[in-house]
């Protein structure tokens, strides 16, 4: 009785699968045909996605230099200080293999002045040294965040010591 039931149960399904794949596809409303790809009909593609490099671009003097050029170079609108704001504008851009930056685009906006104050400064990052990729130079894409108000304030730790030209009587 149970092989009865599961025979059945193998019937109806397999005759609903059939019933599924000859029943006939609508046909498409545009004029192109499928392209239907078949191991010998392939082809490489032109402009395939770049491999991951195997040294990330670099600039010079790290994340504390890239800072000190965003503190001497951003100038914070006044629109933006009027409001008060404060915050990282996001900035997509590539580094090209001369280690130039090119094509800036926002990635995360603050405002629309501090958007284009990000998009004016971080085409004058130069000097990058470039991704690698087997020994040769190649563009990538980087996330740079710019800072606006207080956001990228540095923390400088001073010496508390006074120093031998700053005291008094030393003459």
């Amino acid at each position: 009785m149970n092989k009865t039931i599961l025979s059945g149960f193998l019937v109806l399904a397999s005759s609903s699968a059939t019933l599924a794949q000859t029943t006939p596809a609508p046909a498409p409303t545009t004029t192109q045909q499928t392209i239907i790809l078949k191991p010998g009909n392939m082809q490489v593609q032109a402009h395939s996605a770049a491999n991951r490099p195997d040294r990330a671009p670099v600039y010079p003097g790290g994340e504390q230099a890239l800072g000190l050029f965003f503190l001497n170079n951003l100038k914070y609108p006044d629109a933006a200080r009027v409001k008060q704001l404060s915050g990282i504008v996001l900035v997509n851009a590539t580094v090209n293999e001369d280690g130039t930056v090119s094509n800036p685009v926002v990635a995360k906006s603050l405002s629309p002045e501090c958007d284009a104050e990000a998009l004016r400064v971080v085409p004058m990052l130069t000097g990058w040294q470039p991704a690698m990729r087997k020994g040769r130079p190649l563009p990538v894409l980087i996330q740079l965040p710019v800072p606006f108000g207080g956001a990228g304030d540095m923390k400088i730790e001073m010496n508390n010591r006074p120093s031998p030209a700053g005291r008094r009587g030393v003459k």
